[in-house]
């Protein structure tokens, strides 16, 4: 019989795109996500057998990590801030710069925090529904967030020169 520890270590090998994925949306430098991805982590085994079951295992291991994720970024916000933000033009500038995947990372990064998640959900193939069970929120929220962003991220991507039709 597989051990919890076992068990737990198979289930984060399995998953660990997830719980990295949402590190980069959130956070650029490579030291923060791999702090965040620890922190999910510790979060994910401190929880793991209060998982009953009711949901999908990747839906649960993406709502534990947006939660995690969420609530460090609230977190910090509330530090003091000590670093200049980005502005348009350092967006613009990296963006023009790196491919079309590097100008969508800065984009993401650029949206409040759920409507990021929103996005990276439905980027993974996540129904309207299932997104709104994981982040807690109606499907009609979801719908109208996700028209609201996807509009925003239209017009972001269309004054680095690309076109929608």
């Amino acid at each position: 019989m597989e051990s919890q520890k076992q068990n737990f270590i198979r289930v984060i090998n399995a998953n660990q795109g997830i719980v990295r994925s949402l590190c980069k949306a959130y956070y650029t430098r490579s030291e923060d996500q791999k702090d965040a991805y620890q922190d999910i982590i510790l979060q994910l085994w401190k929880s793991f057998d209060t998982f009953r079951g009711e949901s999908g295992l990747s839906t649960w291991i993406y709502r534990v990590s947006l939660n995690t994720l969420l609530t460090k970024v609230r977190n910090e916000r509330n530090k003091i801030i000590t670093e200049p933000l980005q502005t348009s033009d350092d967006i613009t500038h990296h963006a023009m710069a790196d491919d079309d995947r590097e100008l969508l990372r800065v984009v993401l990064q650029s949206l409040k925090d759920v409507d990021k998640a929103i996005v990276i959900l439905f980027l993974e193939g996540y129904k309207n529904k299932e997104i709104s069970q994981i982040l807690d929120i109606t499907p009609t929220n979801v719908s109208t967030r996700l028209n609201r962003v996807k509009t925003e991220l239209k017009t972001k991507f269309k004054n680095h020169g690309y076109e929608f039709k």
